[in-house]
């Protein structure tokens, strides 16, 4: 199993953890800011690069509004 295959696999569990320890979708907001800050604190060699992916998932999430999918 490749690191990214072990990453995701622990992704979809906290995601999974997280739904069933809060079933409203509009609590997770604080979750997902949560997790973006503790990244934010272990990627400070490559903050031009940390504000890029932040930049990149505002356009995944108006892509999603815009289409109902992810891409």
């Amino acid at each position: 199993m490749s690191k990214e295959d072990e990453l995701r696999e622990i992704l979809d569990q906290a995601a999974q953890e997280i739904s069933e320890a809060q079933s409203n979708p509009r609590t997770w907001l604080s979750w997902m800011v949560y997790l973006l800050a503790r990244l934010e604190d272990k990627a400070p060699a490559n903050k031009d690069s940390y504000i890029e992916m932040l930049s990149a998932i505002q356009s995944e999430i108006r892509n999603r509004l815009k289409t109902g999918g992810w891409h």
